[in-house]
């Protein structure tokens, strides 16, 4: 079997679909709204791995902390064969547990929108691990995913606080699809955001250099470039706010003045009232017992809870029942 595999469930024109109808649909509802994922083009990626340099993002570090601490901790305590990468991007930080995994792991299955990133991600992890079966998925997880035939346990690992994009009603459902996926005795590796102090929350999504101002705006660049949209990025403001009631961060967008956007690709006139927002993505933060609380309402039992030294973040085991 070639150690390289990979399979396109997405169709080529997903994409396209999928902008077009979140713009069609976020930019005629009150309040408006745009789905995280539209940050991620090129350019979004290389501002959002610059963000994970600033000092004030801390969750990479955080997270990469523990990884590189309980790495050992999770191969023991899933003897996975076959390692899946939900939004695997570069698989940088998966490599502390294919490591720790060895020699007993056979599979990576890492998944993935963006094929060029899949493809270079594996070429790096073959030419470090030859013998490593590598299946690559094009994908999009939250619409459900039929994995590869490989070797069980399975591992499947969503890192980097992204389950914190998804709103309550859709971590159910995508929680519940995760565990449809697994047989019993396989395991979910999840990291979560916690609930800190409202200040250093702030500061990680409105730091001081502008970059994540940057990242926010490049959803309007996407939209200009792929739907023909008139809109300036410098006619709006970044805006990052900590919702206390439901513990989450909210990134926005706000008209500077009155304007008027049209969209051509979608026949479509968007009007704004001077500080009318958009919203752009929704970051929640949690608590151990919530997290436990949705695990077991998806039918996963949590079995190790591990944070950094500092408790900012945490990655949760939790195995199918």
């Amino acid at each position: 079997m070639s150690p390289f595999q990979l399979t396109r469930t997405l169709p080529e024109d997903a994409t396209d679909a999928d902008l077009r109808a979140d713009v069609l649909h976020g930019l005629t509802r009150m309040p408006k709204e745009l789905p995280p994922k539209w940050f991620y083009d090129a350019r979004g990626s290389e501002l959002f791995e610059e963000i994970t340099r600033l000092p004030e993002y801390y969750p990479t570090r955080a997270e990469r902390e523990i990884l590189i601490n309980r790495a050992p901790e999770i191969a023991a305590a899933t003897g996975a064969r076959t390692l899946v990468e939900l939004g695997s991007g570069s698989s940088e930080k998966t490599r502390f547990l294919i490591e720790a995994l060895l020699p007993g792991l056979d599979s990576y299955v890492p998944v993935d929108v963006s094929e060029s990133a899949l493809t270079g991600a594996a070429e790096a992890l073959l030419a470090e691990r030859p013998s490593l079966h590598l299946h690559a998925l094009v994908a999009d997880f939250t619409r459900g995913l039929a994995l590869p035939g490989t070797p069980g346990p399975r591992l499947v690992a969503f890192l980097g606080g992204t389950i914190g994009n998804l709103l309550p009603a859709e971590r159910r459902v995508f929680l519940r699809s995760v565990r449809a996926m697994l047989a019993p005795g396989d395991a979910l590796l999840l990291g979560t955001d916690l609930v800190k102090d409202e200040a250093t929350l702030v500061a990680a999504y409105d730091d001081a250099a502008g970059v994540t101002a940057a990242f926010n705006k490049n959803v309007l660049a996407v939209i200009a470039r792929e739907l023909g949209a008139d809109v300036r990025p410098e006619d709006f403001d970044h805006v990052a706010v900590w919702d206390r009631e439901r513990e989450w961060i909210e990134m926005r967008l706000r008209a500077r003045h009155a304007l008027t956007v049209k969209i051509p690709e979608l026949d479509l006139v968007v009007p704004f009232e001077a500080g009318e927002e958009v919203r752009t993505e929704v970051s929640a933060k949690f608590r151990q017992a919530g997290v436990r609380d949705e695990l077991t309402a998806a039918g996963l039992e949590l079995s190790h809870w591990w944070t950094d030294e500092e408790g900012r973040f945490a990655l949760s085991l939790a195995t199918a029942r």
